[in-house]
């Protein structure tokens, strides 16, 4: 074989054994709920890479969306889809950097995951110290400050999207697959998503969705990082920030801020 068995195929037959005839699958992601399967492959060179598989035709939709968006939007915080390839039955798979650390929301077809027991990856994050928690969240500020400049608008943000390197402190955005140009009005009866962090729009066919549903799911977002309990009643940051917060998630789209640009200075001026 010539060039990169990852990055400069075009077709394989089934994807798990043409990964495994060129390097080591050693960690798979079968019961996910977005339909998709995923591989960490490490080749002969040592690289780690991530390869995710849209079996069905509504895996291979979202994947496809993906592609768009990153095409369209670059940010170090959000790990880029390089390259995909076509699976001979039907499917379609990218290839990404593997990124070191650990999803901090985990559902799965079966469950929902947790958050709440002291072994879970939320609740190791909320134990932290609040300086990296602190620098996570402006992390994610800064990358939808990238995503809003291409614009894009979140669908789909919540804490299955939360990739925490806990060695090197540092966050990671994955799995970015629904978000999309806007605005846009809603022709379906509701976006996917996370009930803990959707606006109330993304609810009802019809509504505008734009910048101003992002700083919703950001606000949200904010919240549930900087408290210290999934009751939200153990909020580690200041008043100044809670009230940043209390105003990016408000019901009315009119009374939040009018764009991430707007949202992000807000917080930053809120630091003691």
């Amino acid at each position: 074989m010539t060039g990169h068995p990852l990055l400069d195929i075009t077709e394989v037959a089934r994807s798990e054994p043409y990964l495994r005839g060129v390097g080591e699958v050693f960690r798979s992601f079968r019961d996910q709920d977005s339909g998709c399967v995923s591989y960490g492959v490490r080749l002969a060179d040592g690289e780690r890479w991530f390869v995710k598989e849209a079996p069905t035709d509504a895996a291979r939709h979202s994947l496809d969306r993906a592609w768009a968006f990153h095409r369209a939007v670059r940010h170090p915080a959000i790990v880029p889809l390089l390259h995909r390839f076509r699976v001979r039955d039907g499917g379609t798979a990218v290839v990404m950097p593997w990124r070191a650390g650990e999803v901090l929301y985990h559902p799965t077809r079966r469950g929902h995951g947790g958050r709440a027991h002291p072994a879970a990856p939320m609740a190791r994050f909320r134990a932290l110290p609040l300086a990296p928690v602190l620098n996570a969240a402006d992390r994610l500020l800064d990358a939808h400050l990238a995503v809003e400049a291409a614009g894009f608008v979140a669908v789909d943000l919540y804490d299955g999207a939360f990739l925490y390197d806990f060695e090197c402190d540092v966050l990671h955005l994955v799995d970015l697959d629904e978000y999309r140009p806007g605005p846009f009005v809603l022709e379906a009866e509701r976006l996917p998503g996370s009930r803990r962090f959707m606006a109330p729009e993304e609810w009802h066919r019809g509504s505008l969705i734009d910048t101003r549903t992002t700083v919703h799911a950001l606000g949200r977002a904010l919240r549930l990082l900087l408290d210290a309990g999934d009751e939200e009643r153990a909020w580690r940051g200041t008043a100044a920030r809670l009230e940043v917060v209390a105003r990016a998630t408000h019901p009315d789209p009119a009374e939040r801020f009018r764009d991430v640009g707007e949202l992000t200075a807000a917080w930053r001026r809120s630091v003691p």
